[in-house]
């Protein structure tokens, strides 16, 4: 996607600008920091990363009311954070810790936090549009005033459940907004490659639901985008807004991404939403040298302070494994551990006993 063209900045916007600015950063020295914890084992289970992303999630988020809701899939840390989890919560789950977001049973993939509206990460491909799509109906049966945000990947366009919950969701008029972060790859597969209609948001016309493309590299323009999309919602028109940004690693932590070409991998650099946006506040006067270095040297350091927290966060005891299956309580939950009977032994005749006493 071209460089966007940015409107000229306001002096009174400039505590906002760069408290994007500073979310951006954040994010990216956090995930940094888990790709590190990855590799030196911290982390179990699979890591999916928002490097290069962070424009469209702190855009996005921006426009969100407290009350809103999100659902997201496994590439989540960035709008947690950006949701308000503390860093240190969020890495403490990431490395499977009691002091996590979701005490250290959902690690990366699976996190939730319902206090912060946070409704989790799912890691079945789209296993959160039909929970977020049903969120926006127990929202409109209450008359509730909240939005739903249902976030995925250009890859989970192509399954069924994508369709079957826009189509309820624009014969119902529920107010949530679906959002396609098109990074161009699902997985190691272009979009043009598996996608008929690679215009993505161009599939929200079969169902006569609004829809729009913005450039995913610009976090004002995500913003302005998703006000928009949450203004339609709470209306009672759910909106598909698909943002474009391009991801700096590999599908997960473990990808090395072999399937691109270094002028694409370049390209994906020389697009980084993070220095893109600096120049423009340098530009507009907004950001100095100074504050660049003091702003990434905070961001480091809250990294790092997550990382210390969680490494000195216990971990989960084993008996508590079983405590957060079901909401309420269930007859005859099992909570069976390995290597526990799969039923209980049958007690043996008192003449039996006997015999195998006296032998």
């Amino acid at each position: 996607m071209p460089p966007t063209k940015r409107r000229a900045t306001k002096p009174a916007q400039a505590p906002e600008l760069l408290a994007l600015y500073r979310q951006m950063v954040g994010i990216r020295r956090f995930e940094e920091r888990a790709a590190r914890a990855y590799t030196e084992a911290r982390v179990g289970g699979y890591c999916h990363l928002n490097l290069g992303e962070e424009a469209t999630v702190v855009g996005l988020m921006s426009a969100l009311r407290t009350d809103d809701y999100v659902f997201t899939n496994y590439r989540e840390h960035g709008y947690a954070l950006a949701q308000g989890i503390a860093p240190e919560r969020l890495m403490a789950e990431l490395y499977g810790r009691s002091d996590g977001v979701s005490k250290g049973w959902g690690g990366s993939m699976h996190m939730l936090d319902a206090s912060a509206r946070f409704m989790g990460g799912y890691g079945i491909v789209g296993g959160q549009i039909p929970l977020a799509t049903g969120a926006a109906l127990a929202i409109d049966y209450r008359g509730g005033s909240e939005a739903v945000v249902c976030l995925m990947g250009d890859g989970t366009t192509n399954i069924g459940a994508f369709h079957e919950s826009l189509n309820i969701a624009a014969l119902w008029n529920l107010p949530v907004v679906y959002v396609v972060v098109n990074n161009g790859l699902g997985m190691g597969t272009t979009v043009e490659m598996s996608s008929a209609e690679p215009e993505l948001h161009r599939r929200a016309t079969s169902y006569r639901m609004a829809s729009a493309c913005v450039d995913g590299n610009d976090p004002i323009a995500v913003r302005d985008a998703a006000r928009i999309a949450l203004d339609s919602a709470r209306a009672g028109k759910p909106y598909l807004l698909e943002t474009r940004s391009g991801r700096l690693k590999g599908h997960s932590v473990v990808d090395p991404a072999r399937y691109r070409s270094q002028d694409e991998i370049a390209a994906v650099r020389d697009a980084d939403p993070i220095a893109a946006f600096a120049l423009h506040l340098r530009d507009a006067g907004v950001l100095t040298d100074d504050l660049v270095a003091e702003i990434d040297a905070a961001a480091l350091a809250a990294a790092t302070a997550a990382a210390d927290f969680a490494e000195a966060s216990p971990h989960p005891d084993v008996a508590s494994l079983f405590d957060y299956t079901y909401a309420t309580p269930v007859p005859n939950d099992s909570r069976r551990l390995p290597g526990h009977a799969l039923y209980p032994a049958a007690p043996r005749p008192a003449a039996r006993e006997a015999e195998a006493v006296n032998a």
